[in-house]
């Protein structure tokens, strides 16, 4: 880059040359206008964010209590405790926080533009076993003046926890993470099930599930009780763990949310189990049978 000063003005630089284009070229060529090279970014106003996350905060509160209320529901919701916002801005906060109520509608995921979709494999099928089946999904985590997102991975017959990721986007990499290290820990799933999102329609994904040899199996389009163990799970953290808590950083919501698990995984027994634990259920099925 060759700056060219402008000696009528003291040498301040009022053009610069790149390959011999000056910046009205360059912004000709690109298609916007001269003043975008000068404009400078204005910085995010701290009330405006904070007021952001505290209504996306009541949104995944009440979605959570009552995951079929729409935007009109969760609109009276806020208005009640008194925040003014809209149906489009509501709408927008649940699509940047990945959330969307609960009953047979179309669309209920989102997926790429011609993204590889599987079959939903699930149906009437007898899982008996471990590993037979893993359930995978992402919930929004709030956390102090931000969120995170937390993908968790469910074995469906033990209810076991066998891989989670926290991260601060929706992408596909902390989903590939969180199922290699599932996988590397505890073995390879014969089916993985999900929703339709994005983030399990990605080549990252794909390719992780074929090399492993898992079979892909995706929820219906209006069918959002084809994933509902994970869903259940997500509704037991938070009412039970991290609306109760403080989270001042990512590193204090990672050890909460460990411990959580830990407590879930070995300590806390479930009716539908015949009140074991899902670690007994998920490790039962490993051990050698007893001599008699």
């Amino acid at each position: 880059m060759r700056p060219v000063p402008n000696r009528q003005n003291g040498g301040c630089f009022d053009r610069l040359e790149t390959f011999g284009l000056t910046i009205s070229r360059r912004c000709e060529l690109l298609g916007i206008g001269r003043w975008s090279a000068y404009a400078k970014p204005k910085p995010p106003d701290p009330a405006a964010l904070e007021l952001e996350e505290t209504i996306k905060r009541r949104l995944d509160y009440w979605h959570t209590q009552e995951p079929c209320s729409g935007v009109r529901k969760l609109r009276a919701h806020l208005r009640k405790e008194g925040f003014k916002a809209g149906r489009k801005l509501i709408r927008r906060y649940t699509d940047e926080m990945g959330i969307c109520p609960v009953y047979p509608k179309p669309n209920l995921s989102r997926p790429d533009k011609g993204a590889a979709k599987a079959p939903y494999l699930l149906k009437n099928m007898s899982i008996r076993f471990p590993n037979q089946v893993w359930a995978l999904d992402i919930t929004y985590i709030p956390m102090g003046r931000s969120h995170m997102y937390l993908t968790a991975i469910i074995d469906w017959h033990s209810r076991y926890i066998v891989g989670w990721e926290l991260s601060d986007t929706l992408e596909a990499a902390p989903v590939v993470s969180a199922m290699n290290d599932a996988m590397e820990r505890y073995g390879v799933p014969a089916i993985a099930n999900s929703d339709q999102g994005s983030q399990f329609t990605s080549d990252l994904y794909i390719e992780l599930m074929v090399s492993a040899g898992v079979r892909r199996s995706m929820d219906g389009k209006a069918r959002w009780v084809d994933n509902v163990v994970i869903e259940r799970w997500f509704r037991s953290l938070k009412t039970e763990y991290i609306y109760i808590n403080e989270y001042g950083s990512p590193r204090e919501l990672r050890t909460g949310i460990a411990e959580y698990i830990c407590a879930y995984n070995s300590r806390r027994p479930h009716q539908s189990l015949g009140y074991k634990t899902p670690e007994d259920v998920y490790r039962s099925a490993f051990r050698a049978p007893e001599a008699a």
